[in-house]
């Protein structure tokens, strides 16, 4: 109850006196999107028997300016979740990257759920030849496309389907503007607790068409330096991403398992003459383990659970294809293959547009690998490949925007 005060208070105190300036301006605009997501899977997580879901999202974003110097942006997002097997599948709890708590969650766990949440809260304008923002807002670092080292903050999974809009974070931000491409810019992210914050710089330039990124500073307690290179070796696009942690509360309840480890891929990209776009990585994971029965300690330690790494496993090849068959049908895919205990995740994806702002996504996952294995004496499983114990699963993303 506290928790709907909170949002509701928040929301007359803000967004009511927003929309009161905002329709004084001529520069307004207010635009969103309802979204459908419905999955059938062979094996839930966690259970043993086939499932269903269905996530059904309207979000409503309000843009504009404020007065000459300032500009603002809002958004709010509402999702309705309906699962066939209560106790599964929850909503996805608070950002480890929001100081404020701006989100409402009703029956979360029962087979109806629903959640309202203030996404982006940001105004941003020009100061001091300095581009700055302040408040709820999106952050995004690095290059590579299928997963990025770099991209620490609020990055997606990389079998992520709905990608459009970033998780916002809680930040104040400045980024000056240098040179034909440079930019030097430093952020400091607010957590729950202070433990949570998160002090970064960055540093872009290109030298001889080669574009250069680096980020160092605090990720939530932990020292970390990063840097990226992307350019072209003739008709192939070519990435590499290298990211260095120091831990901390080593091998502590949901602490980080090593001292010091590294996330690095490097990934092409090819158009062949037919149309055909391959991308292609390989990630080196340092969060992860050369032992699937250390998994479910991986899947416990601090990377997965603050959302900065998804996998449990050290080395990965990655590919994702691309393929256009009519203007308004494209065909994708993406290949996620464990090297070392030779698992996988396979999807196959169709992207079809309806109309103008109307599209659905049609995909299957298939998944191989070793099944967990159940000893008599005790009966625990024993994980033996990161993917083979998961079912198959599929379904379609209708999305219209407006």
């Amino acid at each position: 109850m506290k928790r709907f005060r909170t949002l509701f208070v928040f929301i007359v105190m803000v967004f009511i006196p927003v929309l009161s300036v905002a329709n004084t301006l001529d520069d307004v605009s207010l635009h969103g999107s309802l979204k459908s997501f419905n999955l059938y899977s062979e094996k839930f997580p966690h259970a043993d028997q086939d499932g269903m879901l269905s996530s059904d999202r309207i979000r409503l974003d309000l843009t504009g300016q404020l007065t000459q110097r300032f500009d603002f942006e809002f958004s709010l997002d509402h999702q309705l979740l309906w699962i066939s097997r209560t106790g599964v599948v929850g909503l996805a709890e608070d950002s480890v990257n929001r100081r404020l708590d701006l989100q409402k969650n009703w029956h979360d766990g029962e087979r109806f759920s629903g959640q309202l949440q203030v996404d982006r809260l940001k105004v941003h304008g020009k100061a001091g030849g300095f581009n700055w923002s302040f408040g709820r807002q999106a952050i995004g670092f690095g290059r590579i496309s299928l997963f990025s080292p770099l991209d620490i903050i609020a990055p997606f999974p990389p079998d992520a389907i709905d990608v459009d809009v970033r998780p916002g974070v809680d930040a104040i931000r400045a980024t000056r503007y240098f040179g034909m491409a440079g930019q030097l810019g430093g952020m400091a992210v607010f957590g729950a607790e202070k433990k949570d914050n998160s002090y970064l710089l960055t540093l872009g330039e290109n030298f001889r068409s080669v574009d250069f990124l680096a980020v160092g500073g605090r990720l939530r307690g932990r020292s970390i330096v990063g840097i990226g290179l992307a350019g072209e070796l003739g008709k192939v696009g070519l990435k590499a991403e290298i990211s260095w942690y120091q831990g901390i509360d080593i091998n502590r309840p949901q602490g980080d398992l090593y001292d010091d480890f590294r996330i690095a891929a490097v990934e092409g990209w090819y158009r062949f003459d037919n149309g055909l776009v391959l991308i292609g990585e390989y990630l080196f994971n340092g969060v992860g383990s050369d032992n699937p029965s250390k998994y479910p300690l991986v899947a416990r330690s601090a990377p997965i659970t603050e959302g900065f790494s998804f996998l449990l496993a050290r080395h990965y090849l990655l590919l994702g294809p691309s393929y256009q068959f009519h203007p308004l049908v494209t065909a994708n895919g993406l290949l996620i293959y464990n090297i070392e205990d030779h698992s996988s995740l396979i999807r196959p994806q169709l992207v079809v547009s309806l109309a103008d702002n109307l599209q659905l996504d049609l995909f299957w996952v298939i998944t191989t690998g070793r099944k967990e294995q159940l000893y008599p004496l005790p009966q625990l499983p024993v994980i033996r490949s990161e993917f083979g114990s998961a079912g198959d699963s599929g379904g379609l993303l209708l999305r219209w925007y407006f």
